[in-house]
C-alpha cells in the first residue's frame, strides 16, 4: 500500500567564500573515529514517524564543501517525485538552503508544512561563511508557499547563533518557533518533538473519510 505523507529531509553541510578556505578547514579539521559511526534522528525518522510516512534524503553534493547551485541543480531532480502536501525539513545548511530555493523558485506541488532546524540566516554573528547560500533581500515568496513554517533553534547552539532564529520570525510574520534550552545543534540520537509535530501537521492535512 503507497505511504500516505512524503517527508523530504535536507541536510547540513559546510561553504567556504574560497577553496583556499576549504582545505584550511580540512587542515584544521580533526576526524573523530567515534563520531565518524554515529547514527542521530535524521537516520530514524522514518522509524519513528511510522509506517504512513515515507522520508526521502538526498544527498546533496559534496556537503563539506556545499555550493547552491549544486544543490539546487540536484534538488530539481528530486522534486518530479515529490506529490502534493509534502512536508519539507532542512537541518542547518539544508535549512537555509531550503529557505532561499523557496524564495527563488515557484515549487510546483503543495508543501504542507516546512521545517527550518538550526538555520542559519546570515553571516553576521557567526565565524562561518554562507558564500552563495546567502539568501535574497526578501522571503515573501518562502513565507507564501511554505504553507506551514516552523522554526526550531537552542539557545545553546554553538554553530548557529540562536538569534538567527529571531531574523526568520521578523522576515516571515506568523512562522511559529520552538526554543530549545540544551539541543546544541541537534546531533542527538532522538528528535521526538519533531516526530510529534510532523504527525499533528499531518493529521491537519488529512481530509475526514465519513464511513
Amino acid at each position: 500500500m503507497e505511504k500516505q505523507e512524503q517527508v523530504v529531509f535536507i541536510h547540513g553541510g559546510e561553504t567556504f567564500d574560497s577553496y583556499e578556505d576549504y582545505l584550511g578547514y580540512l587542515r584544521e579539521c580533526e576526524f573523530d573515529p567515534e563520531k565518524a559511526g554515529e547514527k542521530g534522528w535524521k537516520d530514524s525518522l522514518e522509524e519513528r514517524l511510522g509506517e504512513d510516512f515515507e522520508v526521502i534524503a538526498p544527498t546533496m553534493p559534496c556537503k563539506f564543501n556545499a555550493r547552491y547551485e549544486e544543490w539546487r541543480i540536484w534538488f530539481n531532480k528530486v522534486v518530479p517525485f515529490l506529490k502534493n502536501g509534502v512536508i519539507l525539513i532542512g537541518h542547518s545548511l539544508g535549512g537555509i538552503f531550503l529557505a532561499k530555493y523557496l524564495s527563488e523558485n515557484d515549487f510546483p506541488r503543495k508543501i504542507s508544512a516546512t521545517y527550518l532546524i538550526a538555520a542559519p540566516y546570515d553571516a553576521e554573528d557567526s565565524e562561518y561563511s554562507l558564500a552563495d547560500f546567502a539568501l535574497p533581500e526578501s522571503l515573501k515568496n518562502f513565507h507564501q508557499q511554505g504553507r506551514e513554517i516552523f522554526i526550531f533553534h537552542s539557545e545553546d547552539d554553538p554553530v548557529v547563533p540562536f538569534q538567527d532564529s529571531e531574523k526568520y520570525l521578523r522576515a516571515m510574520p506568523g512562522a511559529e518557533k520552538a526554543n530549545f534550552k540544551n539541543r546544541e545543534h541537534f546531533s542527538q540520537e532522538e528528535f521526538p518533538e519533531l516526530v510529534e509535530s510532523i504527525k499533528r501537521t499531518a493529521e491537519r492535512e488529512t481530509p475526514c473519510v465519513n464511513h
